[in-house]
């Protein structure tokens, strides 16, 4: 069997592609490493440049960072160079967070406010004279069944988990605006799309933020600002700690999760970091599923 080899060459700073037949060689043995690599790179491709994931020099707002997946965001982020505020209602557990990545040689700071007290919020912008990066995590979830429910059940979970990021948004693209540039992130979850029992309100507010995301994203392009979701799947948080214990839900999971466990908290870091860099810089009104391969499945 003849096999086309196909040689990567430097000719005066240029790259040229030359075929050559490699006689009678088994397909089973033809295994070719491409020369020189770096040629491909550099000239080929122009190389991958990893300064578009840094944030260096961006200032960040994670509500509901105090833990689980916020927590892992903000820290992705500030890894990355941000200068990272930790928002949450509780001023221990928000200082603790603070701490944690300060000790850890990471810049970040305290955000101290409720996100669903409007005055709370506007105090907190009144303060703040720039905004690069948003990323509203905060919500609350509530498993009941429609006829347990009363309306101010559900004003109160809409609050938090809808209106809240909708006055979030307004106020940070006020000062992205004045940049001309911003990233928003809005954390929904696979629950929007997919829904199951007992689940409505949760389920309503989510889908709600997926339309806002577009909605926004339409919006604020002109002024570059980018508008994106992610779409978290069963994580191992604090919040989920009995859950994830639970050996039966794990065999559930197993039959529905294509990688067959929980996700690990701090893999959701990555997706945050990449839509807030400039390697997302094209990249608007997208929701990036992080669920390990659960809505894959029928």
């Amino acid at each position: 069997m003849t096999i086309p080899i196909i040689l990567l060459v430097r000719r005066s700073k240029q790259v040229s592609i030359r075929e050559r037949r490699l006689a009678e060689t088994p397909a089973a043995c033809s295994l070719f490493i491409p020369f020189p690599l770096m040629c491909v790179r550099e000239k080929l491709v122009g190389g991958l440049d990893l300064d578009l994931f840094s944030l260096r020099g961006r200032q960040a707002l994670v509500t509901g960072a105090t833990q689980g997946l916020g927590l892992e965001m903000a820290r992705g982020m500030a890894k990355a160079g941000a200068c990272v505020w930790i928002n949450g209602r509780d001023a221990q557990k928000v200082g603790d967070a603070v701490q944690l990545l300060v000790n850890q040689g990471y810049p970040a700071k305290p955000a101290l406010f409720d996100v669903s007290d409007p005055e709370a919020v506007a105090c907190f912008f009144d303060q703040a004279d720039e905004l690069d990066i948003l990323v509203n995590n905060v919500g609350v979830r509530d498993r009941r069944a429609l006829d347990e429910f009363d309306l101010e059940d559900l004003r109160r979970l809409l609050e938090v988990d809808l209106v809240a990021p909708f006055d979030l948004c307004r106020r940070a693209a006020s000062l992205m605006k004045k940049r001309g540039r911003g990233r928003i992130i809005n954390i929904t979850s696979i629950a929007g799309p997919m829904s199951r029992a007992k689940d409505a309100a949760y389920t309503t507010a989510k889908g709600g933020l997926s339309a806002m995301t577009r909605a926004l994203a339409a919006e604020l392009g002109p002024c570059g600002i980018t508008v994106n979701a992610i779409a978290p799947g069963y994580f191992a948080t604090e919040t989920n700690a009995a859950m994830a214990e639970d050996e039966a839900l794990l065999d559930w999971l197993k039959t529905r999760v294509s990688l067959e466990r929980w996700g690990r908290p701090e893999e959701i870091a990555g997706a945050a970091v990449f839509l807030t860099s400039d390697a997302a810089s094209y990249i608007t009104g997208e929701t990036i599923t992080v669920d390990g391969g659960m809505s894959a499945h029928f």
